[in-house]
């Protein structure tokens, strides 16, 4: 079951200048962030999965969930919440069958198409963007629009969960869209005080 509507997204590249990614999500959860996924690409494997114990401690502490992006290995060893699949992942069911039925799923989509596959495959969420503009997401090309996410929202069976260029102001709109929640990424991690950032966005979503 999907009980949180803020999905907070890591990306220690656009972390303030002198705060570390922990102390960013640390902040975050304690501005009642409730769900956070873990995606550094970049990283090695062996530094994954150093961060990921740690935030898998730092979640659980405040009774928060936590996803890796990507990296069903790493997921089971730190007994994460979830896995978060990407459009290079393996298929949906096939990551299922590897994690179990306790292991949430969350599957990044751009169509009602790729919702609907994900859906039928298995996923227990799904990430739905760019709905605005945003540098972060710019390859996967023009925004959305409330339309599409609209359309997206009314025909998914699973929870939608918006991305891309959400501020505070946005929210009311996006919901009423039909969005389940809104997933974030430089609105909180790039933030000076990413707690309160947080608490923003959790008042009015």
């Amino acid at each position: 079951m999907i009980d949180f509507s803020l999905y907070l997204i890591t990306d220690r590249s656009q972390v303030a200048n002198g705060h570390t990614l922990y102390a960013a999500v640390e902040a975050a959860l304690q501005g009642g962030v409730k769900a956070v996924q873990l995606r550094e690409k970049d990283l090695s494997p062996e530094a994954l999965l150093r961060l990921a114990k740690e935030l898998r401690t730092l979640t659980m502490s405040h009774g928060a969930l936590l996803f890796i992006n990507d990296n069903v290995d790493i997921a089971l060893a730190v007994n994460a919440d979830g896995v978060h699949l990407g459009e290079h992942s393996e298929a949906t069911e096939i990551i299922r069958a590897k994690v179990g039925g306790e292991m949430l799923i969350g599957v990044s989509t751009h169509s009602k198409e790729e919702i609907e596959r994900a859906a039928k495959q298995g996923a227990d969420f799904v990430t739905f963007g760019p709905v605005y503009a945003t540098p972060s997401k710019a390859k996967y090309g023009k925004p959305q629009g409330l339309e599409k996410l609209s359309e997206a929202c009314r025909n998914s069976s699973i929870p939608v969960f918006a991305l891309g260029g959400i501020t505070s102001e946005r929210v009311t709109e996006v919901q009423q869209a039909g969005a389940s929640g809104i997933a974030l990424i430089s609105a909180i991690i790039a933030s000076s005080d990413p707690c309160l950032s947080a608490a923003t966005f959790t008042t009015c979503s």
